[in-house]
């Protein structure tokens, strides 16, 4: 929007305002391109809804407080291992079971 000059500075402020709302344009003319979601998409991810029981939720959210981490992380990580593919991180947890399972059938 431009500056105000000395004359629309005395003139009518009725005056200002009217041309000021001439000027203006209409939303449909600002967000042509507009589009709703986010801003930013996150590559890699997709939002979805799942149905979980509340005790194996429960029981996600109880570890996730106690390792400091969140828990959609550990859900996603503990999926990532039953299907057997590389996460970005393998807790001492998970080292000490498969060790476990490891003696077991060799011991």
């Amino acid at each position: 929007m431009k500056a105000l000059t000395a004359r629309d500075r005395r003139a009518d402020p009725s005056e200002v305002i009217r041309e000021s709302l001439r000027l203006l344009k209409e939303p449909d003319e600002i967000f042509t391109k507009g589009r709703r979601g986010a801003v930013v998409r996150p590559r890699g991810k997709t939002r979805i809804t799942i149905h979980l029981d509340d005790d194996v939720l429960e029981a996600f959210r109880e570890r996730a407080d106690a390792a400091g981490r969140g828990y959609q992380t550990m859900i996603n990580e503990a999926l990532r291992e039953h299907l057997g593919q590389p996460g970005d991180r393998v807790s001492a947890e998970t080292i000490r079971r498969i060790v476990r399972e490891e003696l077991r059938n060799t011991g």
